[in-house]
């Protein structure tokens, strides 16, 4: 029998529900005040004043304290052994990041033991939910032979239903003078034994990597095997990728770091093909390579979607926070606190097609986090600081292991 739990004594109940309800079109930021809200059944049941909630079964007192939705990390690459942090000293000694350096964690990766790739994954998916993140993405990519992306994509189902193929992260070295072959590998066996595991299948299409043509046949094969595809895009500088993405009605075209007018039209633009590709944001990887952030400020205002998402990895944005990117992106990308929250909730909650997270209203999951600050702003406002109090997912505590809770008066 399930039990009701009412939190309550909220100072900003952070919904992105304006007027109580689920945001289907371009969304927005929502709060309220002196608030609470009530979980049943693993969903948000009721949201409003404090002073009007319904009765539950359970009460647990949050003190003034800001509630958020979880966060939705769009873009992460969990699966790896190693770390690259010789690699990060040198670029902060004047070294360039070029996408080369992902070859030396594809050798680590693929001589490490199925245990040590799932404690890895573990380790950082706790830190993830000690940071507030409910919900992620993880892709593969440091395998690239069908053995290793075959097992990265099955470790890293254990942990998430967001699981990413991205057999195209690089070509890898053997097959340096025959990058068709490996395309033709990407597009066929390894897919193959990839797909059962994955929901979205990714290219990085990017100079270095794979162009237009190549990422257009490996995406068309991948959702050809019912798999949906996004793009990692204009990281390195203008290119293809993102009216790629736009073209085959890609979720998300991710990193967006050097974009021209024309792709600010195209992802402006997508939105009026519902559900529309979302521009995710990845200022983790700005800050490891010390390259120029991207103008969420110029997205935003021309009527693009915007997420944000940590693109945990060990070469350029060795991070799982997401409080860290939020901060970053209202310091650095000219994002408000309001536009930065919401597009590390709701926008990566559409970066996903996920209906059911980002927001907090009823029939939503209830998927949250109680900060230990009276708002939201916090976030940017303490950048570095430890503010989460407590997450629940699908209403129940996740961390830490216990809160206090007290029974309903009678």
């Amino acid at each position: 029998m399930s039990r009701s739990l009412l939190i309550t004594q909220i100072s900003e109940l952070v919904t992105n529900a304006p007027d109580g309800a689920a945001v289907t079109g371009s969304g927005c930021f929502a709060a309220i005040g002196d608030a609470a809200l009530v979980i049943e059944d693993g969903r948000i049941a009721w949201t409003g004043p404090a002073g009007r909630a319904p009765a539950a079964d359970e009460v647990v007192d949050a003190a003034g304290r800001a509630v958020l939705p979880g966060f939705v990390d769009s873009h992460a690459h969990l699966v790896f052994a190693g770390e690259r942090s010789a690699e990060f000293t040198a670029r902060m000694a004047g070294r360039p990041y070029q996408a080369g350096g992902i070859r030396a964690t594809v050798a680590a990766t693929r001589a490490a033991t199925d245990a040590a790739l799932r404690a890895g994954l573990a380790r950082l998916a706790a830190e993830m939910l000690r940071q507030g993140t409910t919900t992620f993405e993880c892709k593969s990519g440091y395998g690239l032979t069908v053995r290793d992306e075959e097992r990265s994509v099955a470790l890293a189902a254990e942990f998430t239903g967001e699981v990413t193929y991205l057999g195209a992260h690089v070509v890898p070295a053997e097959f340096a003078a025959d990058p068709a072959g490996y395309v033709d590998l990407v597009s066929g066996p390894m897919l193959d034994a990839c797909a059962p595991y994955c929901r979205w299948a990714d290219v990085f299409c990017e100079q270095g990597a794979f162009d237009a043509d190549q990422a257009r046949a490996i995406l068309t094969a991948a959702r050809d095997r019912g798999l949906l595809p996004r793009i990692h895009a204009s990281q390195l500088g203008p290119g293809p990728g993102v009216r790629l993405a736009v073209e085959l009605g890609a979720a998300s075209a991710d990193h967006c770091t050097f974009l021209t007018a024309a792709d600010v039209d195209a992802l402006a633009s997508s939105r009026t093909a519902s559900p529309g590709t979302v521009a995710t944001l990845l200022p983790g990887a700005e800050f490891g390579t010390r390259q120029p952030y991207p103008d969420a400020r110029r997205l935003v205002d021309a009527g693009a979607t915007v997420a944000l998402a940590s693109d945990c990895n060990p070469g350029s944005s060795y991070t799982s926070s997401m409080p860290f990117c939020i901060a970053l992106a209202v310091r650095e990308m000219r994002m408000t606190t309001q536009e930065a929250v919401w597009s590390a909730t709701a926008g990566g909650a559409r970066a996903l097609r996920r209906p059911d997270i980002g927001y907090l209203a009823p029939g939503a999951r209830a998927d949250l986090l109680i900060l230990d600050a009276p708002s939201h702003a916090h976030l940017a406002y303490r950048p570095g600081v430890p503010l989460v109090h407590a997450v629940y997912q699908a209403g129940q505590l996740a961390h830490p292991a216990a809160l206090a809770t007290a029974p309903a008066a009678c």
